[in-house]
């Protein structure tokens, strides 16, 4: 049985490890298998560290960051720290059902699993939250389906990107892809970039319905900015996306169709995210040509050709002729 690095990203999370960090970490150690627990404390306010250190004291690792700066940095810094074969990455807000793990090892008996995520669902029901998707393309604009998830369980179902908040992951892929872009800090759309990247490079992601777990919604990030702005990130987050992995005439059409079906129509409606979310977009664009030039680099070193048109074309083959439960 493969050993698990656990990364839990947290900011003034106490309420959150009172409530589902004992289960969580009842389950982890009943798992029979080397398991090391980093908790990155995103420079929290609120006495999140001193609970840790009191009732786990020397049985978690505990990274305290200085400066708040986000969910993807927070975790690199514990990809960074992790040595064990998995890394799991771990929100605070969820809590694990028996048997997670156990659903998910087969995937990593496979050469190419990049990583495996299970199924979300309500705090307080069993409404799924999250689930597999897949890509499609609306003009030039690549969007992630509706949830879904195969009726024959014992058929492997890919997903277009895993959730950050219980994705199960290959410790020497991830750290081969760097982990997160940083670009994407605070939040939002950081683990679908990481999941194209992953596909592009050759390897696969998947989603497993059978292991379930529960989540508190919006917990982690409730508080942490006002709707407008966290409209403005989302969207800027989308544009880095699409400009990281669309090229030549595919580009241009996108920006072309960004300016008439977001910018304009933002400006128009006094609406100024989208616009806002584009300015802050287009002063990026030196870091962004810098990420983009070093993923190239990684690609010609792992022999990869892939773009993301045959990442689509490779995830909607996988699921041809598979009998496919739409949520």
């Amino acid at each position: 049985m493969k050993s698990i690095s656990v990364v839990i990203p947290n900011y003034n999370g106490r309420h959150l490890f009172e409530k589902y960090f004992e289960n969580n970490y009842k389950i982890l150690n009943a798992l029979g298998t080397k398991i090391q627990i980093i908790i990155v404390d995103d420079a929290s306010s609120d006495d999140s560290v001193a609970y840790l250190e009191e009732h786990y004291g020397n049985n978690v690792t505990i990274i305290r960051k200085e400066k708040n700066s986000g969910f993807s940095h927070t975790c690199n810094l514990g990809i960074q720290k992790a040595s064990n074969d998995l890394i799991f990455l771990l929100n605070t807000d969820v809590t694990l059902e028996e048997g997670y793990f156990e659903k998910l090892y087969k995937y990593f008996e496979l050469e190419d699993t990049f990583g495996v995520m299970g199924r979300i669902i309500g705090m307080e029901d069993d409404n799924i939250l999250d689930a597999a998707r897949s890509p499609r393309i609306l003009g030039r604009k690549i969007k992630p389906s509706n949830f879904f998830y195969l009726k024959d369980s014992d058929t492997l179902t890919p997903t277009f990107y895993l959730s950050g908040a219980i994705a199960l992951m290959d410790t020497r892929k991830l750290k081969a892809i760097n982990g997160f872009n940083e670009m994407f800090n605070p939040y939002y759309g950081e683990d679908q970039e990481m999941s194209i990247r992953a596909w592009r490079l050759g390897w696969k992601c998947y989603y497993e319905h059978n292991a379930v777990c529960r989540h508190e919604v919006s917990a982690s990030t409730k508080g942490h900015k006002d709707n407008y702005s966290v409209k403005r990130i989302y969207f800027r987050n989308r544009y880095y996306m699409h400009h990281l992995h669309l090229h030549g005439i595919d580009l241009n059409l996108y920006h072309m169709q960004v300016i008439l079906s977001d910018v304009l129509p933002s400006i128009i409606t006094l609406q100024f995210y989208k616009a806002q979310a584009y300015l802050d977009f287009l002063r990026n664009m030196n870091e962004l040509s810098v990420k983009k030039s070093a993923f190239k680099t990684q690609m010609k070193n792992h022999k990869s050709n892939i773009g993301i048109n045959d990442v689509i074309e490779n995830i909607k083959m996988m699921l041809k002729y598979k009998q496919v439960v739409k949520l």
